[in-house]
C-alpha cells in the first residue's frame, strides 16, 4: 500500500486535472492551484481525529 504522502499527492493530482478538463484551472494556474489543493488535503487527512462521541448529545 503507498504511502499516506503518496496518497494525498495522487488525490491531488487527480483533483486538479480534474479542474483543469472542466474549465475550471488552466494549465497556466497549475502550480498555485495544485499547491492549495495539496495543502488543503495534506491538512484535512492529517489532523487529529475528532474525540468520539458519548452519545449524549441529543438527535433531533
Amino acid at each position: 500500500m503507498a504511502s499516506v504522502d503518496e496518497q494525498i499527492l495522487r488525490t491531488a493530482k487527480e483533483i486538479v486535472v480534474k479542474f483543469i478538463e472542466t474549465g475550471r484551472v488552466s494549465p497556466t494556474g497549475f502550480p498555485e492551484a495544485f499547491q492549495s489543493i495539496y495543502r488543503t488535503i495534506a491538512e484535512t487527512v492529517k489532523q487529529p481525529p475528532p474525540p468520539p462521541s458519548d452519545g449524549s448529545e441529543s438527535q433531533g
